[in-house]
């Protein structure tokens, strides 16, 4: 039986992760801990910790779970270079999953996205479009900016030089080197992501649509019970399903 302790358990996510670990086998809820809680007080009761909290509180939990010898599963996103390059440096010590998605969906959804670009090759033009609620607090999303990230790595770009977020005005004609990226925000929409590639008389999208936070909360899940066996590294929930 593996325990997990959820960081973010007030959230919409962390209420999720509760609900469908009740659902699961071989797995349990440790604790719950939120804002004003001591994370450190429960952490030795888990073999994992799951955070879905906010971007500025990752780098101390990942920190506390290094010290504690604990597996760290990170569902949250939109943090800088810098941030991330200081968590990612403690997988030395612990087993780190950390996915922009995890949902077996979506992670599908970035082995096609990867698979079509290399076959539909440089005469598609590639654009990006996610939809979130309106609630979100950062964008693009951390599925979408995979996403690209992938795009970019097919197309050998740069994706903090070639990326496009949105266009507005007189832009001009679009390059041969850009790749698009759209953000849209509002009502209850859980996630949409889709991935356009763009040619002289036909177009190929590939599209996921999330209807319910469960099919990322089950992923996150599954993460934790496989983390906890492995050995101190970063890890993605590719790597979790077996597609890596």
């Amino acid at each position: 039986m593996t325990k997990v302790i959820i960081n973010g358990s007030k959230g919409r996510m962390g209420q999720a992760l509760i609900a469908c670990a009740e659902r699961m086998d071989g797995i349990e809820v440790a604790a719950g801990v939120d804002m004003g809680d001591d994370l450190a007080s429960v952490i030795d009761s888990a073999d994992a910790v799951i955070d879905f909290t906010l971007k500025d509180a990752t780098l101390a939990v990942a920190k506390l779970c290094a010290e504690r010898k604990k597996a760290l599963i990170i569902g949250t996103t939109g943090h800088e270079d810098d941030e991330r390059a200081a968590i990612v440096a403690l997988n030395s010590e612990i087993p780190i999953v950390w996915a922009s998605n995890f949902s077996t969906g979506v992670n599908t959804l970035f082995w096609l996205t990867r698979k079509a670009a290399e076959i539909l090759g440089p005469d598609f033009d590639l654009e990006v479009v996610e939809m979130h609620h309106r609630h979100k607090v950062d964008a693009p999303s951390g599925t979408a900016r995979t996403l690209g990230e992938i795009l970019c790595d097919v197309r050998d770009k740069d994706y903090n030089k070639d990326l496009r977020h949105g266009r507005e005005g007189m832009v001009g004609a679009r390059t041969d080197e850009e790749i698009g990226m759209h953000s849209l925000r509002g009502g209850s929409v859980v996630g949409d992501h889709t991935v356009v590639y763009a040619g002289h008389d036909e177009r190929v999208e590939l599209t996921h649509k999330a209807a319910s936070r469960d099919i990322f909360a089950n992923g996150a899940l599954r993460a934790a019970i496989w983390a906890a066996g492995q050995k101190p590294g970063l890890y993605n929930m590719q790597n979790v399903l077996g597609l890596e």
